[in-house]
């Protein structure tokens, strides 16, 4: 089995798992806000119910991303995952808003939660459920380096927080008798998801309008191609990325006196370097004649 087809088949069920994990944490969520009355315990079901929304587009993105090239989409799909973590994006940030605005009024209106008991016992149910579904998401995203998977990811992040913040509001609220810690955690937690959705923004925008690869990562590029066998130099070195898919594209710098066969040979041996450290890389490489006098204002490396 291929890297990118073992890639696929993690993602694939990793979005899955992220749904089937969505829909029984809000069922147990639901019957815990109905026997609590907690706000804390609501912004917690609030929070589920979007993420079963963000895990199905998820779940489509990923199945879209995957979709090999075609005639009209030359360069893969997998800029649709990006899109995907922007709408995840901005479930989270709607599920914030509405729990700051749940919380006030339960601020300027205080009241009473009931079944405590009920409440921390759920919540425990849902950090276990979530932390098995996180640390298999990590190891997907170790895998794959999926944005919609570490998109995905953020939300369940926040929910571990969330979860253990609905348990200690409950546990407080009923030790010191107020009704004011309650929606006080419920603050908390929404500004937590603010942040959690700004990070998922950054990352999906940084593919959508094509940024680098990080420098560590074309240091490697440039180690490789310039220690390959018969390569003076190399200059333009651009880079991007589209879901699991990596895009590299370089002027190979030759002897000058190479022929146009024996050229071709130095660059498909240094493609095969490069796939072999960059396996799900699409790599384009342009043969230069070393010593030509041009200018480059991209990234440029010579031999010494």
């Amino acid at each position: 089995m291929s890297e990118e087809t073992s890639s696929a088949i993690l993602m694939k069920t990793a979005a899955v798992a992220s749904s089937v994990a969505a829909f029984v944490l809000i069922a147990v969520k639901l019957f815990a806000s109905a026997m609590t009355d907690s706000v804390a315990m609501l912004s917690s079901l609030i929070d589920s119910s979007l993420d079963a929304g963000a895990s199905l587009i998820s779940l489509w993105a990923v199945r879209t991303s995957l979709v090999p090239a075609d005639s009209d989409h030359r360069f893969g799909h997998g800029k649709v995952e990006a899109l995907a973590a922007l709408g995840q994006a901005a479930f989270i940030s709607g599920s914030a808003v509405l729990l700051i605005f749940q919380s006030i009024q339960c601020l300027l209106r205080p009241r009473r939660i009931d079944h405590v008991d009920i409440g921390i016992g759920v919540m425990l149910f849902s950090v276990v459920v979530t932390l098995l579904l996180i640390a298999f998401q990590r190891y997907v995203i170790k895998k794959t380096g999926s944005v919609a998977i570490t998109a995905d990811r953020a939300h369940y992040a926040g929910d571990i927080l969330m979860n253990l913040s609905v348990m200690a509001s409950l546990g407080l609220g009923v030790y010191f008798d107020s009704a004011y810690i309650d929606p006080a955690f419920a603050l908390c937690i929404a500004a937590y998801l603010i942040i959690s959705a700004f990070r998922v923004v950054k990352k999906a925008m940084g593919q959508l309008i094509d940024a680098e690869l990080p420098a560590d990562e074309k240091r490697k590029i440039a180690d490789i191609v310039l220690n390959a066998p018969e390569v003076s130099g190399m200059h333009d070195l651009r880079t991007r990325s589209a879901g699991i898919k990596w895009f590299i594209q370089m002027n190979l710098e030759l002897d000058p006196n190479f022929t146009l066969a024996k050229a071709h040979a130095v660059a498909d041996n240094v493609e095969k370097l490069l796939m072999k450290a960059f396996p799900n890389a699409e790599i384009i490489i342009h043969q230069d004649p070393a010593g030509l006098n041009e200018h480059h204002p991209q990234w440029c490396y010579e031999q010494p």
